[in-house]
């Protein structure tokens, strides 16, 4: 299914910078993308010419009818005959208005996956893209967003300045040479970059030269997501493994990006006090209209936090800031919870992607798997018993290769250590493997082999 989504990888707190949009000035109207989503059409059947001998083949022909029609065999999805009459297709907003306008149509339902939280932030704060604020604002036009963040991978497509409005005249700041990151790498996207780690070194924590660079790149990606959720430009095709292929941009796809790195990796991800205000600092001094921080130090007074104390500066030179609620704590308390700051809670993910097993006596099933959607497997033996109390143990060292190598292998030892049974039927040649527990530990790179729980 084709979806509008927000850069999912999972790191921290990242609901807040879908709120920028909220804060963005109003200006001239943003370049527009067609993006393609499903609908489930329902049309009245008595006005079905007679010239069409089915329904189906009344429902291509309106699909080959309309402007800019893609292959009907790529845009119908299912023609329906007793559910409802009508069908189901992949639709531009264009083409979907030409088909509510027939005297045939009855009604059009949106496709549904669940709640809307994280990779729908925009549908979730009701932002349409054609009427009220999204468009008003022009999408972040004229909007540079200072992130205060791990740095940034320029390269990455989010950053590039396709259809970008030139460099507001205002900005004063710069990018800076440094480790694997050359001043080129910057454009009218990514407009500036800099980083601050001499409070952290000067505490005697040595930034680790395997891992991170000294300079505004990127080394964990918290800081390259952060940005492209909330600036991030438009990248056609992007998908999770294949899941989920649309379009990805940022709540602000036209806004500028300025990138100031606080934290490195030393022997865990730091950030020293002196360096965050150093950056914010001088994100005042160049010029953003917005400061937003997912970072957070231990509660303490506002008066002695650095973050409620530079936020409060930056109020009063004219940048709002934007800061996360944090992703500790017990009832009823938060961080960044200064009355001047903007601060945004998050939660986990709401979406999920399956896969369906299909038994060979017809019964099918679905469960969450992240492995290619490409991937098909037909006719695999299927490995189950052989354990206690005939259940398959896939504890590491528990699994005999010569017994399952080739065969999709069902775990069922009833724990919810999922990320070590993956090795394990990883380790002994499983062909494919199901996991039966009430919860799972992977994320979308621990699928090594075709898998699903």
């Amino acid at each position: 299914m084709t979806k509008e989504i927000c850069f999912p990888d999972l790191i921290l707190h990242h609901a807040f910078p879908c709120l920028l949009l909220l804060l963005l000035g109003i200006s001239i109207s943003a370049s527009k993308v067609e993006d393609y989503q499903t609908y489930i059409i329902h049309m009245d059947h008595s006005h079905k010419p007679a010239s069409f001998l089915t329904h189906e083949s009344w429902h291509r022909s309106v699909l080959k009818s309309l402007s800019y029609p893609a292959d009907d065999e790529e845009m119908l999805l299912y023609s329906y005959n007793h559910v409802i009459h009508g069908f189901s297709a992949r639709l531009t907003a264009l083409q979907l208005s030409e088909i509510e306008k027939s005297p045939a149509h009855l009604a059009t339902y949106s496709e549904s996956f669940g709640k809307l939280f994280t990779t729908h932030s925009p549908k979730f704060l009701g932002l349409k893209s054609k009427s009220g604020l999204w468009p008003a604002a022009s999408y972040g036009e004229g909007i540079i967003i200072g992130i205060i963040d791990t740095g940034i991978w320029p390269e990455s497509d989010s950053f590039k300045d396709n259809g970008m409005p030139p460099v507001p005249e205002r900005w004063k700041g710069q990018c800076e040479n440094g480790t694997a990151f050359s001043p080129s790498a910057c454009n009218k996207k990514l407009i500036g970059a800099r980083s601050f780690s001499k409070g952290l070194q000067a505490a005697g924590r040595n930034i680790s030269s395997e891992s991170d660079y000294d300079s505004a790149r990127d080394f964990f990606g918290h800081g390259t997501h952060t940005s492209s959720t909330a600036a991030g430009n438009h990248v056609l095709g992007a998908s999770q493994f294949g899941y989920a292929r649309g379009t990805a941009r940022g709540v602000a796809p036209r806004a500028h990006i300025a990138m100031y790195k606080v934290l490195w990796e030393t022997d865990t991800i730091k950030s020293a006090a002196s360096d965050v205000l150093a950056g914010m600092d001088q994100a005042i001094a160049d010029g953003v209209d917005i400061m937003s921080l997912s970072l957070g130090f231990d509660q303490t007074p506002f008066f002695k936090d650095v973050i409620a104390i530079g936020s409060l500066s930056a109020i009063q030179k004219g940048a709002v800031a934007v800061c996360a609620a944090g992703n500790d704590g017990g009832l009823q308390t938060i961080h960044n919870g200064a009355p001047w700051i903007t601060t945004v809670g998050a939660d986990t993910l709401d979406r999920s992607f399956h896969a369906t097993i299909t038994l060979d006596n017809g019964m099918t099933f679905k469960g969450i798997s992240y492995y290619p959607e490409s991937i098909y497997i037909v006719d695999a033996p299927l490995y189950y018993g052989k354990g206690n109390v005939n259940k398959t143990i896939c504890n590491m060292g528990a699994l005999n290769p010569d017994e399952v190598a080739g065969k999709v292998v069902l775990c069922d030892n009833g724990t919810n250590d999922v990320y070590g049974q993956m090795m394990e039927v990883n380790r002994v040649g499983a062909y494919a493997a199901i996991f039966l527990t009430d919860m799972s530990d992977l994320d979308a790179e621990d699928y090594s082999i075709p898998s699903l729980t």
